[in-house]
């Protein structure tokens, strides 16, 4: 079975970040098997899972140093394994927009942390609104909800609060 490794990257944006990086992850024999890849400001940014045999890793980790100097990148690397035996639950997802503000991620956080539901996948964007420039704020989350969980009862407790927040919000099973 082969060893996972997670590894994040962050540099100045340029043409053929990618091709370096998956080069050198080639060059040590490791298989990418998720990313996120998203430029943010002028800022790169890069989450990797990976995977190889011990030496290939460690051969990679070993290396880290001189690939932060040849990539111009911060780079962190963090041994990893595959998740055992998963909690049944139910994937949904959740749209939020709203007039951009402080601690809209937070209130959303907080309100699934508080029913020990995981957020599995988490995008934000901030854009101006056609016709009146205002700034909004847009969320798309995956969480995770527990099978046992009462979903109708979770879901009218999430819009009423987004109604008291004023957030335009859905939540609609994953398909």
């Amino acid at each position: 079975m082969p060893e996972q490794l997670v590894i994040t990257a962050l540099g100045d944006d340029r043409p053929g970040i990618v091709d370096e990086l998956s080069k050198a992850l080639f060059k040590h024999n490791l298989n990418i098997e998720d990313s996120r890849m998203n430029v943010l400001g002028g800022e790169f940014a890069v989450l990797l899972l990976v995977s190889g045999s011990q030496q290939s890793i460690d051969d990679f980790v070993g290396d880290t140093a001189s690939l932060e100097q040849s990539l111009n990148m911060k780079i962190l690397v963090k041994k990893t394994s595959s998740k055992t035996s998963p909690q049944a639950v139910v994937p949904y997802t959740v749209e939020v927009v709203a007039i951009d503000h402080p601690g809209i991620v937070h209130k959303l956080a907080s309100f699934f942390s508080g029913r020990q539901i995981n957020i599995v996948d988490l995008h934000t964007e901030r854009y101006a609104a056609a016709h009146t420039a205002t700034p909004m704020f847009a969320v798309s989350i995956t969480i995770g909800i527990p099978a046992d969980m009462a979903i109708k009862a979770l879901r009218d407790e999430f819009i009423d609060m987004c109604d008291e927040l004023n957030l335009d919000a859905s939540m609609t099973a994953t398909s």
